[in-house]
């Protein structure tokens, strides 16, 4: 946690005036945990970009995760069933901190599930 605020606060100072836009980045991170470095967008990137791709093949699957600077927003997704791209867009300081739309509907199933497990196992007393 340090090493993010000491990362976090030399991307801020090194922020020249009048440009104040820091946004996380990283390239084919396979989570979000690995895309919390902060970095100061070059002058005419207006925006931070997250890009998601997420495969699912029988009994694999995996997840892609970059994300950083940008001038042109392509907001864009598809969902293909076995495949999906999302690319989303913000353009305030640190606004690409969360992965995709589709990374937080996947954390409250999950939170689902274990608050059911939880409930389940007080109930009958394993």
């Amino acid at each position: 946690m340090k090493a993010f605020l000491f990362a976090l606060l030399a991307a801020v100072l090194c922020v020249e005036p009048g440009h104040l836009l820091v946004c996380f980045t990283c390239e084919d991170a396979s989570s979000n945990w690995a895309c919390l470095t902060p970095v100061a967008c070059d002058k005419g990137e207006n925006h931070c970009v997250t890009t998601y791709f997420s495969t699912s093949v029988g009994s694999g699957s995996g997840q892609t995760i970059s994300k950083g600077c940008a001038s042109l927003c392509p907001n864009a997704g598809i969902n293909l069933g076995i495949a999906a791209a999302s690319v989303t867009c913000c353009d305030s300081f640190l606004c690409n901190i969360s992965g995709a739309s589709s990374v937080k509907a996947s954390y409250t199933v999950m939170a689902t599930g274990i608050l059911a497990s939880i409930i389940y196992i007080l109930r009958v007393g394993v």
